[in-house]
C-alpha cells in the first residue's frame, strides 16, 4: 500500500475530526481541558492505523501534544 505521509510528518487538519473519536491527552488527567478540535490545527503523524487512516497528534501552538485523532488521508495536508 502507497501512503501519502509518513511517522512524525507534520500536517494540517483539512476537516473537523468526529468528535466522538477524538483522545483528548494531558499530563495532569484532573485538570483536563477539552479544548475543541477542528480544522486548521497542526498535528504530526503518529501511526498508520489497520484500516487505512492515519492516527495524528494533535497539537497546540506551543507544540504540545493536546489529543489524538484518527483521519483519512485525504483529510490531511502536509505543511512541510
Amino acid at each position: 500500500m502507497q501512503t501519502k505521509f509518513k511517522r512524525h510528518d507534520k500536517v494540517k487538519l483539512l476537516t473537523d475530526p468526529n468528535p466522538e473519536y477524538i483522545e483528548y491527552h494531558s499530563e495532569d488527567e484532573e485538570n483536563i481541558k477539552e479544548i475543541p478540535i477542528k480544522k486548521g490545527m497542526l498535528g504530526k503523524i503518529n501511526i498508520l492505523l489497520p484500516n487505512g487512516q492515519y492516527h495524528v497528534e494533535v497539537l497546540n501552538k506551543e507544540g504540545n501534544t493536546i489529543a489524538y485523532v484518527p483521519m483519512n488521508e485525504e483529510d490531511l495536508e502536509s505543511i512541510e
